[in-house]
């Protein structure tokens, strides 16, 4: 009787460590097998955060063109899809992100907005020290009442660091508790390669981001309505205001450089963009295009020149955009 119990204990000693062997081979399959160009982890990405992805296998593209041949000393390319990367160079770098910075801003300001119709007065504490610092403006005035939809448009399209800095104030109080709002935010996305200092993008030693970081940014951003729409848009018109009874039109700049330039991509087109600039974060740019049937976005960084070169950021997206065969 006691060899029978034996063998009967062997046996389910035996199947147990079978249903084990099973259990770990099924998730080291799911989690840990990727492939080459692998899919950004969705925990990147703050748990519920990406959209439902098609259990259907999309194929994946071709991108002729070498990073190694681009002007940018970082950059990623991912298709929206799915959140493949497609192309990357020294993605996880420390990059300074210039006004690529006013991304993180917009998106905060949006969530946290009460009302978009709403005027926010700028005070002179809003522009101290843009002026000495050479920030692009949108054209406001201390003093001016602006609706917070407008300053949403301006710290985007021109890139107005005035509206950065209003915005900021108006939901925190102040420009370094804005700042406190956005590291959560990175936090909360999984940026752990990023720290803001400031709303508006400029130079701080302490103020840096990867493009991988960034990507994983305007891929959340750009689920967001109200910020696709402004990220798209080529122009906006504002409201009246108590200083400009005509308001104020301003246009994007990445718009304006792919219109001076006369160039387009093959095959579809640049929906939108944010443009960057300092002297220590290079010619950068944060981008949107759609290629045959399936939307892109590509982050670029460091690219030398500055704003009256030639502006490589944006010849680097042409060339990388037109190198994608579906």
């Amino acid at each position: 009787m006691l060899q029978k119990s034996k063998k009967k204990k062997s046996k389910k000693s035996i199947f147990i460590t079978f249903l084990l062997i099973v259990a770990i081979t099924f998730f080291v399959c799911k989690y840990v097998v990727i492939p080459e160009n692998s899919n950004i982890l969705k925990e990147e990405y703050g748990n519920n955060n990406l959209p439902n992805l098609s259990s259907k296998t999309i194929p994946k593209p071709s991108v002729s063109i070498s990073s190694d041949k681009l002007r940018s000393s970082s950059a990623i390319l991912i298709r929206l899809d799915d959140y493949a990367i497609l192309m990357q160079k020294n993605s996880e770098d420390r990059i300074y992100p210039a006004s690529l910075t006013k991304i993180m801003t917009a998106i905060v300001a949006i969530e946290n907005l009460p009302d978009l119709k709403e005027e926010i007065k700028l005070t002179d504490s809003t522009f101290q020290g843009l002026y000495e610092a050479d920030a692009s403006m949108a054209g406001f005035q201390p003093g001016e009442r602006v609706r917070a939809i407008d300053l949403l448009y301006g710290a985007i399209l021109p890139s107005g660091a005035e509206c950065c800095v209003g915005l900021a104030e108006r939901i925190a109080g102040s420009e370094r508790n804005f700042a406190e709002m956005m590291n959560q935010k990175a936090k909360k996305l999984g940026m752990n390669n990023t720290h803001f200092e400031n709303s508006t993008g400029l130079h701080d030693e302490n103020h840096y981001t990867t493009v991988k970081d960034l990507s994983v940014l305007l891929s959340y951003a750009l689920q967001n309505e109200l910020f696709r729409e402004i990220f798209t848009s080529s122009r906006h018109s504002t409201r009246p205001t108590n200083i400009h009874p005509d308001g104020i039109t301003y246009y994007s700049t990445l718009f304006e450089k792919l219109k001076f330039k006369n160039q387009n991509i093959i095959n579809g087109e640049i929906l939108g963009g944010k443009t960057g600039y300092t002297d220590n974060a290079g010619l950068c740019l944060a981008s949107l295009a759609k290629v045959g049937k399936h939307e892109y976005i590509l982050i670029t960084a460091g690219a030398k020149g500055n704003q009256h070169s030639e502006q490589y950021n944006v010849t680097d997206a042409i060339a990388v955009y037109n190198g994608i065969y579906e």
